[in-house]
This record gives structure tokens, sequence and C-alpha cells, in this order.
């Protein structure tokens, strides 16, 4: 798993392009000088974000941007929402996801995807977004998002681990030992406005792809985890099990529903397949 600067980014997706994957999903990384408790820099139009997505729209037009809303990049606490007595505000951070949403939509994106698991922020992005004229802009919603252990190598990468310390952000992630949880998540999200939902954690979570699909005649995503690929890699790498097992990991996924899969294995999913 590789962090990418403003440049080295292009090269990454000249190769993509030649493997005809045409979608990426984007999150940043940013100096900790610039974060703060209420995520501000979430809301700068000339932030690293904004900047990337308008650079790679000039360049590349035809790739299709995937951004992702949320404020723990961007908070010294590494929570997703901004903390009042040690506890996220749904509201208060509704208002900011508001902002950044139409930030993002501004400097070009394609999908608005939400991951802060915040109740009632679909429908107060969509609302801004049309407000705005942004109807096309396809709102991706991280509808079944769980509080999971899968997350680990992600984090660090970002640097979110070390803000969040021992903290956890079970109040607004989704338990793992609960599925009606998901489907009522989803329900609302797409009564609020959702084109796609999201389910992740990827395989540990199977069976609410599949719940998901079932319920709901709406496109379904599923998200294979830093922590998924690096069991499979590091798996492969000690000859444990063959590289095969990754193609058979993701085929799991469409047998289950999903519609689309977002891998860290998708530049390399053509040479397994021939």
């Amino acid at each position: 798993i590789n962090r990418y600067g403003q440049d080295s980014i292009f090269s990454e997706i000249e190769e993509l392009l030649e493997h005809d994957i045409n979608t990426i999903a984007l999150f940043p990384v940013i100096n900790d000088s610039k974060k703060n408790s209420t995520g501000d820099e979430a809301i700068n139009a000339s932030n690293l974000m904004c900047e990337t997505i308008s650079n790679i729209k000039k360049r590349f037009p035809e790739i299709i941007l995937i951004s992702d809303v949320a404020l723990d990049p961007y908070t010294d606490h590494g929570h997703d929402g901004i903390l009042k007595n040690d506890y996220v505000d749904n509201d208060e951070t509704l208002a900011v996801l508001r902002k950044q949403s139409l930030t993002l939509a501004q400097a070009g994106t394609d999908i608005i995807a939400p991951s802060d698991m915040m109740d009632g922020r679909i429908g107060s992005i969509r609302e801004a977004l049309d407000e705005m004229d942004y109807k096309n802009t396809i709102l991706l919603s991280y509808a079944a998002k769980y509080n999971s252990k899968f997350y680990g190598p992600f984090r660090d990468a970002v640097n979110s681990a070390s803000s969040l310390g021992k903290s956890s952000k079970s109040s607004y992630q989704m338990s793992p030992k609960n599925i009606n949880e998901a489907l009522h998540e989803v329900a609302m999200d797409i009564n609020e406005g959702a084109d796609i939902v999201m389910v992740k954690p990827g395989m540990p979570y199977l069976d609410i792809i599949k719940t998901v699909k079932d319920n709901f005649k709406i496109p379904v995503l599923a998200y294979q985890v830093s922590g998924e690929y690096s069991l499979l890699s590091n798996s492969i790498k000690k000859g444990l099990i063959d590289e095969s097992s990754v193609l058979e990991s993701l085929i799991s996924f469409k047998r289950a529903g999903a519609n689309a899969i977002v891998s860290y294995y998708a530049d390399r999913i053509e040479d397994l397949i021939k």
C-alpha cells in the first residue's frame, strides 16, 4: 500500500488506464500542522484533495474520481466528526460534511463518497448538491460500514491511527454483531438520495452484501480493505497460499451480489484472470 504525491499519482493513473481501470478513490494525507479539532482544512477549496482532483481532471478527463467525505484526515483527534465532551456531535458535523462535499464537487469530482457514518448526512449532502446544480454528481454512501479491526494498515498509512490513539469509532460505526442495523442504515440512505451503497469491509461481511442486494435493488459496492489485502499479500509472500487466491476472494464478492469492488489488487487482476 503506497502513498502518492501530486506528481507521482499521474504515472500511477497512466498505468491503471493501461489495465482498463477508469475509476479511482482518493484519500488525503495532510500535514499535521493543518489539522485541528474541527477539521477546517476539509472545506478549504485549495486543499490537497481539491488541487489533486482538479489536476487529475485536466490531464485525465476520462478518469472517474471517487472522493472521500469525512473529517478524520483533517482532525487532530482522528475522529470522523467534531467532538463535544469526547463524543462525536452528529448535527454539528453534518454542517461541515455538507460544505466539504460542495468543495469537492466544485473541484470536479464525479462521485461524492461519505464514509463518516453520521445520521442524515446523505439527505443533507444531496440537498446541498442539488441546490448548487450538481444534480449529476453521484452520491456513494458508505451505508454499512462496520467498526472493524481490518482497517489497521490503512489508518497507519493516512496517519489517523496515531491521532485516534486508544479512542474508538464504535459510537458511529456499526457493531460487527449486527445485521439489522445494516439494513436500516441502507434503507435510510436510499430514502435520502444515495445512488450507490457501500459495504465495508468486504470478505468478513459477504452475508451483508448478499442481504443488502437481495433487499434493495440498488448498485452495491464492496470494499476489500487494507487488512484483507495485507492478510492475502503476506500469506502469498510466505508461500502459504497461491496468488490465485486473490481472484477467488474477489469472485466471492461478485457471487454475493457486489456490482463493483474497491481493491488494492485492481491493477493486477487482469494478469491473474489471463
